[in-house]
């Protein structure tokens, strides 16, 4: 958890420019992260390009995506995926909606989205497909009313990522660094997926191997080292330093040890004792 709302608000606009560099969102697409404090409110960009999105970009709203305070510039118009599906699950804290080129052509297709590869296990053992036709047949598909947000949500149901036809998809996670991981290598599967459809044949994970590959990729330490390099990533190309605030964080968690794991302690100065034998009995 970000120790102030002004550090939240950093955070989200670095995973906003991270996704942009990584390839998956450009001109368009959001990500929204849940107050810490607060799980009935949530923070989201002012409409910008997601490479573009800074701190004091970020704007707060309630759950019915209504702004706190009155903006002074335009928000997204799809800001309701995230109001209804923070309401919907209360184990979400950061949602990110995007048209990644390697999501297309199972949104266009229909294809089932499926993990092919062992950090594609983020994704979860199966991705849903909503088609806003189904119960609003012709719309200009964008996600713009609390019934069409709300109907995503419950095709997204319990999943970690729900593929919307003809659109693109929407990613959720417990937190932002999980998000983004999420985010990244779900798109990556599909890639990997879209390959190996061309070769002629797809062998996916199995319901066993995806669950237990996904919660490794998750874990602190995968989590830590992957951020790290997608923060330097990022930093390098901005033309930021290694004394950059989000960089050394970033560092400082890749070096923490796994929680659970034990770590040899190195006894300092003279040699520990060896323990004295035990005295044999007097006969």
């Amino acid at each position: 958890m970000p120790d102030t709302l002004s550090d939240l608000r950093r955070n989200l606009a670095e995973a906003y420019r991270i996704v942009a560099n990584e390839g998956i969102l450009d001109a368009f697409g959001h990500i929204s992260v849940r107050h810490p404090g607060n799980p009935n409110r949530y923070f989201l960009s002012r409409s910008r390009a997601p490479s573009l999105v800074q701190a004091d970009d970020i704007l707060e709203y309630d759950l019915d995506s209504n702004p706190l305070v009155p903006p002074t510039v335009r928000p997204y118009s799809e800001r309701v995926i995230h109001g209804e599906i923070f309401k919907a699950r209360p184990d979400v804290n950061a949602v990110c909606h995007h048209h990644a080129p390697a999501i297309m052509p199972f949104a266009i297709s229909g294809v089932p989205l499926l993990p092919v590869f062992h950090l594609g296990a983020a994704m979860g053992q199966s991705a849903p497909v909503w088609d806003s036709r189904d119960e609003f047949g012709d719309t200009n598909l964008l996600v713009v009313k609390p019934e069409e947000g709300a109907s995503l949500a419950r095709a997204l149901g319990k999943h970690s990522v729900v593929v919307m036809r003809r659109h693109g998809a929407t990613v959720v996670g417990g937190e932002l660094r999980e998000l983004v991981f999420r985010t990244l290598y779900s798109a990556k599967n599909a890639e990997h997926q879209l390959a190996a459809h061309v070769l002629g044949h797809v062998s996916p994970l199995t319901p066993g191997e995806a669950e237990m590959a996904g919660q490794l990729n998750l874990a602190p330490g995968p989590l830590a080292r992957a951020y790290e390099y997608w923060v330097r990533r990022l930093a390098d190309k901005e033309g930021r330093g290694k004394s950059d605030t989000s960089v050394r964080a970033a560092e400082a968690a890749a070096r923490k040890p796994n929680p659970g794991v034990a770590v040899p302690v190195k006894k300092s100065g003279a040699k520990a004792k060896a323990k004295p034998k035990a005295k044999g009995k007097k006969r």
